[in-house]
């Protein structure tokens, strides 16, 4: 058939469906209305019905696009009446608005023409919204979170995004632990994840008792007794009470331990216990950090133990003989002596004391001075040690001279030999001035040797008491002795 009896055949059937339409419509009319198009555009000659567009048909100069899913559609979903003018492009026009009017009349800002129930598109609007969808939210059913209301009731606009708004069955169903009786927070993300609501994990370093060590591995249960898990104590005996009662090495009840368990324990093992006694009034140094605590609490004393030397050392001060301790009634204050690095080989330092050691003093014995067992009230004076050295002393004879005992006067504690008498500050200038050098020995000038009193100045000077005499005529005063010489000459000089 050519085309131009397709043409007639086309324009004759729609004059016998003119005709047929009520007997009044116009057989000229188009009955879509404005719509300029061949029939044959949509219809066929061998059929009216059903219509097939073809190709060439342009839906979108109408100002309606057909895309995805509406490009598959047939005409009368959207085209109720033959009327096409008529139609209406909003979406409501033909899918039922389930928000209510809540999200507004654009649809295609979660849907497209692909697939009005596209999720790819409507969980990504979701991300923009104060509740982003993650792990298992992302694949839930809308109405699974908003479920339909009664009129007048916001389901999607100011919708509650708290964890219990969904999930209050599961909060008070939950047993293990019981959330409801343990008075648990509502705020389910402390504990679940979206990704999966079972294999729950409470983390508790945001708390006031973060987990550390063997408590990190422990059950919940151990731990929270009762179903109220914010009224458990986290003083350590109210877990390790029995810990505490039954601990023998040392006995904690009896020696009246503190139950703070963390002065001596550690939650990465409960057994190894070690004390700090660096934090109490007795730190432990040298030796005694090597001491088993039996050592010196022995006793069973801890609180209140004495922290007196004596109180551990008492046998070895009463044992001591080199010195006697007890017989030179040694104070019981180790310390000044000993240290607590090693217990023998003991010092004692003298210069603490009324008479510190200087010169030869420093490197001689206890015993040379001490050897009489006075320590406690020893006399001080040189002579107590130097009795021998001053008797036996010949020149000059001390004891015969009558020397006083004050071995310092003459005597240094460098050296006891090469003795200086300092003749010139206190009596006469020797060494000093016109004698210095005339003098061999103190008997040039002290003539007695048992009284260094008596001296003489007419052994060395002129001898004639009549040169003498005529040397000081006019002198008032004047006599021929040594007396009377230093009396008129006491620096030594003449004139």
């Amino acid at each position: 058939m050519t085309h131009f009896w397709r043409t007639v055949l086309v324009l004759g059937c729609l004059a016998l469906v003119g005709a047929g339409t009520a007997g009044a419509q116009d057989r000229n009319r188009n009955p879509h209305g404005p719509m300029k198009e061949q029939c044959s555009t949509c219809h066929k000659a061998e059929a009216w019905t059903p219509v097939s567009l073809s190709r060439k048909f342009d839906h979108s100069k109408y100002g309606f696009a057909l895309q995805g899913a509406h490009s598959s559609t047939p005409c009368k979903s959207c085209h109720q009446s033959l009327d096409f003018a008529g139609t209406t492009s909003t979406c409501a026009a033909c899918h039922k608005d389930v928000h209510s009017g809540e999200l507004g009349t654009d649809c295609s800002r979660c849907h497209s023409a692909r697939n009005f129930l596209d999720r790819t598109e409507m969980v990504r609007m979701h991300q923009l919204t104060r509740f982003a969808l993650n792990g298992s939210h992302a694949g839930l059913d809308c109405t699974a979170c908003h479920a339909p209301a009664p009129q007048g009731r916001l389901v999607f606009v100011n919708h509650a995004s708290t964890c219990v708004e969904c999930h209050r069955q599961n909060y008070q169903l939950a047993k293990s632990p019981d959330h409801q009786g343990g008075g648990f927070p509502t705020d389910c993300n402390q504990c679940h994840s979206t990704t999966l609501w079972t294999a729950a994990r409470f983390s508790h370093a945001g708390t006031r008792f973060p987990l550390t060590g063997a408590h990190r591995v422990a059950s919940c249960g151990q731990c929270h007794l009762t179903p109220n898990y914010s009224a458990t104590s986290t003083v350590c005996v109210s877990c390790h009470q029995r810990d505490y009662d039954n601990a023998t090495v040392p006995d904690h009840k009896a020696s009246q331990f503190p139950t703070d368990c963390t002065g001596c324990h550690t939650t990465a093992s409960w057994t190894g216990g070690a004390f700090d006694h660096s934090v109490t009034a007795f730190p432990l140094t040298g030796g005694h950090k090597a001491a088993a605590c039996q050592q010196c609490h022995g006793d069973g004393v801890y609180k209140g133990k004495s922290t007196l030397c004596v109180s551990c050392h008492q046998t070895d001060y009463n044992q001591t003989t080199s010195p006697n301790h007890v017989s030179a009634q040694f104070p019981t204050d180790c310390s000044a002596c000993h240290t607590t690095i090693v217990w023998t080989t003991a010092t004692f330092n003298h210069s603490a004391t009324a008479f510190p050691l200087t010169g030869l003093h420093q490197t001689a014995t206890c015993q040379q001075c001490h050897s009489d067992g006075v320590y406690k009230g020893k006399n001080m004076a040189c002579v107590a040690c130097h009795q021998t050295d001053y008797t036996t002393a010949a020149n000059p004879n001390h004891q015969a001279a009558q020397f006083p005992p004050t071995c310092q006067d003459c005597h240094t504690t460098l050296t006891w030999l090469g003795a200086t008498f300092d003749h010139d500050a206190q009596w006469f200038p020797v060494y000093s001035g016109q004698h210095r050098g005339k003098w061999s020995t103190c008997a040039d000038c002290h003539t007695n040797p048992g009284n260094f009193t008596v001296f003489s100045c007419l052994t060395c000077h002129e001898h004639s008491q009549s040169q003498m005499d005529s040397k000081h005529q006019g002198n008032s005063g004047y006599r021929y002795n040594s007396q009377q010489c230093y009396s008129c000459h006491p620096d030594g000089r003449s004139g």
